[in-house]
């Protein structure tokens, strides 16, 4: 399964907010720290917000927390929340597609099994256990992966 870029930045503001616990950052920060465009974080931040991830404050002392701690977020919830609306193939877009198997089609229920379980495994897992409050890498640096130990049940 592949995530969008978009749930992609998500995580990654998210686990960057979990790691700094009580400080505010604002969107051109973030955007910097992570090479990404502005606009297409500020999308994200909407988003996350509405969700009832992020909360946002505007002006002055203003910026992004997270709504709730980070042990009361899922990482489950996030993905869906934020992957909502994309289709994993064609048949499972909203007009149906043009796949001609569709009438005849096994492997639906198939991705379907297998979205579940990936849905299900990362709602083991709470934000901060992944939370990054470090430095980060410079660009073009690959920083070496850590291992992820700490699972809720």
């Amino acid at each position: 399964m592949r995530l969008t870029s978009f749930t992609d930045f998500g995580l990654r503001v998210l686990m960057r907010l979990a790691g700094r616990p009580g400080e505010v950052m604002n969107t051109d920060q973030v955007a910097r720290e992570f090479d990404i465009s502005r606009h297409h974080l500020q999308k994200v931040v909407q988003e996350l917000a509405a969700a009832g991830f992020l909360r946002t404050r505007r002006g002055a002392g203003g910026g992004l927390t997270l709504a709730r701690p980070a042990s009361e977020i899922r990482l489950g919830e996030v993905v869906r929340a934020l992957e909502h609306d994309q289709a994993l193939v064609e048949c499972y877009r909203s007009d149906g597609g043009a796949c001609r198997l569709t009438p005849y089609c096994r492997l639906r229920g198939e991705l379907d099994r297998a979205a579940a379980a990936f849905l299900a495994c990362l709602d083991e897992t709470t934000l901060d256990a992944c939370a990054y409050g470090g430095e980060l890498a410079a660009p073009g640096e690959i920083a070496a992966p850590r291992r992820m130990t700490d699972r809720v049940s």
